[in-house]
């Protein structure tokens, strides 16, 4: 098919191929109903040809009654059936002209809709656009719709929420079935595994250690460690007099080692005991200058940094840490099917109480239903401004793609039974007008 201007866009090609009928274009076609619709526009054709046949019979035995010699109110009987049955005869050529040539004969301007009807599916896209599609029309009946209280409502019932969070567990359900594991796998491991790989250690760790010595909190893990040490230190004599036993010479005696044990073991306690206590001990001062030289060394001394990133070559190494990618995708995947197939589950249960909590939001919240409103009609809006011609281009190259000929019978049988009243209503007018031209000729003349 030659280019076609559509109204409103550039030229377009129709696609190339055969033409597929009127019939193929509309899957799923109630053919009940149309054999109904059929016989309904058989009958509304026999009840119209019924009043032509009358007008038609009167018309003769009023024109046989005049040439006998019949009384004068006969004219004006004759003279309505005669305009009835040019109206009918018009009001049926004007009809049938719609869809067919009458008799068959290629009339001008006949097939109207055989012959127009690609500038019919232009019209009516343009006629949806512009009447239907237009921004202010779209911001008018989202308008009065009210969109956001009506879905507030409908969101705060419970068992409204529950079957939105059954729906969007068979949504997600069906989205990560459809994932590839491999490539879920490899883009955990680009975007998480190798990206901590990637930079070196030691600078990060390094400030990061600096800026928590600077606010003091090595103070709450030094604290821990003195009091773990004390712990440990008053129930170290065993194994300090094990100790003893094991390096002393052998000419010592044994009641030496214990003694030198027991001294031991008390030192060692009032030691830990004294760290533990005094939060200016010298040995937590020394931990201190040692962090804070640590973290320092950690940003600034190539050799710490360089043992840095061998302790991390070494910890991304680890079959674990390979590994982890693919463990956590295979963690999250099941954990993720069990909790939508089970209408009890937590995920289940948080989308639910999700959707109950905005739906009472839009129900309750005046302005935040304005908002969201205002943005159902900005989008919308935008949607009709920037593809309206796209839309409504369904329209056009759908009938572009219609047979002619089953296009047309296709539409007579959807309106040609409506079509049968401007004939009967020909008929009747026609005869009305007739009987009053013929009576005021009679008056005047």
């Amino acid at each position: 098919m030659a280019h076609r201007p559509s109204p409103g866009g550039p030229a377009r090609t129709a696609p190339a191929g055969p033409r597929p009928s009127f019939a193929e274009s509309l899957a799923g076609a109630d053919s009940v109903a149309d054999a109904e619709r059929r016989r309904s526009l058989r009958r509304m054709k026999v009840v119209a040809l019924s009043f032509l046949v009358a007008a038609s019979i009167v018309f003769l035995l009023c024109s046989w009654a005049q040439s006998v010699g019949a009384p004068g109110w006969v004219g004006y009987v004759r003279a309505a059936a005669e305009a009835g049955m040019v109206g009918a005869l018009a009001d049926w050529f004007a009809v049938t002209a719609l869809f067919k040539h009458p008799l068959g004969i290629p009339i001008p301007h006949t097939a109207i809709i055989k012959r127009k009807k690609d500038q019919l599916g232009e019209g009516l896209g343009a006629f949806v656009r512009e009447n239907f599609l237009s921004p202010a029309n779209v911001e008018t009946k989202l308008r009065n719709a009210e969109v956001a209280g009506r879905m507030g409502k409908w969101l705060s019932e419970r068992a409204h929420a529950e079957r939105v969070a059954a729906e969007t567990a068979t949504v997600l359900r069906v989205l990560v079935e459809m994932l590839r594991d491999e490539d879920i796998q490899q883009l955990l491991d680009r975007m998480i595994v190798k990206r901590i790989a990637e930079p070196q250690w030691g600078p990060p760790v390094g400030r990061v250690l600096a800026t928590l010595l600077e606010e003091r909190r090595q103070e709450a893990l030094l604290q821990l460690l003195a009091d773990r040490a004390f712990q440990w230190s008053l129930n170290a004599g065993p194994v300090i007099e094990r100790v003893i036993e094991r390096d002393s010479p052998q000419w010592s005696p044994r009641w030496v080692d214990h003694l030198v044990g027991d001294r031991i073991h008390r030192e060692l306690m009032d030691f830990t005991d004294k760290v533990r206590r005094n939060p200016d001990h010298e040995l937590r001062r020394s931990a201190t200058r040692f962090l804070f030289e640590f973290a320092d060394d950690l940003q600034h001394d190539e050799a710490t940094i360089q043992r840095a990133e061998n302790v991390k070559e070494q910890l991304m190494g680890r079959d674990e840490v390979a590994r982890a990618a693919e463990t956590a995708w295979a963690a999250a995947k099941r954990i993720i099917l069990e909790s939508v197939d089970d209408p009890s589950s937590a995920l289940r249960t948080r989308i639910a109480d999700s959707v109950v909590r905005i739906g009472e939001s839009l129900r309750d919240d005046g302005d935040l239903r304005d908002k969201v409103d205002n943005w159902i009609v900005r989008a919308a809006q935008h949607l009709v401004a920037e593809y309206g011609v796209e839309i409504t281009a369904i329209i056009t190259e759908t009938v572009e793609r219609w047979d002619a000929d089953e296009a047309s019978r296709r539409i007579e049988l959807h309106v040609g039974r409506d079509l049968q009243f401007i004939r009967i209503n020909g008929t009747v007018v026609g005869s009305l007008a007739g009987l009053v031209i013929y009576s005021i000729g009679q008056l005047l003349f």
